[in-house]
Parts: structure tokens; sequence; C-alpha cells
């Protein structure tokens, strides 16, 4: 089978590109190995590190 090139998908740019930075976002989470393995037992303390990472990145940045 011999795909076309001229056969396009069409795309919205804005979302492609928003789409990019939570992709972006979970990778540097992923980093983090206890959010990565979830370590913590209860969701409130995995949700706690959570928002302490997600703060953490954003300062660097």
């Amino acid at each position: 089978m011999v795909l076309s090139l001229e056969s396009h998908s069409e795309y919205d740019k804005t979302l492609y590109k928003q789409r990019h930075k939570i992709e972006n976002m979970f990778g540097k989470i992923q980093d983090w190995r206890r959010i990565a393995r979830r370590y913590d037992r209860r969701a409130h303390t995995f949700f706690s590190v959570l928002c302490s990472a997600v703060v953490v990145i954003f300062s660097l940045n």
C-alpha cells in the first residue's frame, strides 16, 4: 500500500502546541522517581507530592 504525500490530514496548530506542552510536563514529572513509581499508598498523599513537583518544575523554568 502506497500512501500519497498529497493527502495531508488537517490539524489545529494551537491545539497541537498545547498538547505538546502537556506531554512535556508529563515527561518532566516522570523524572521524579517517587511520582513515576507512585510509592505513596494514599491518593491524597500522591496528589500532594504531584502538586509540589509541578510547583518546583514551573519555578525552575
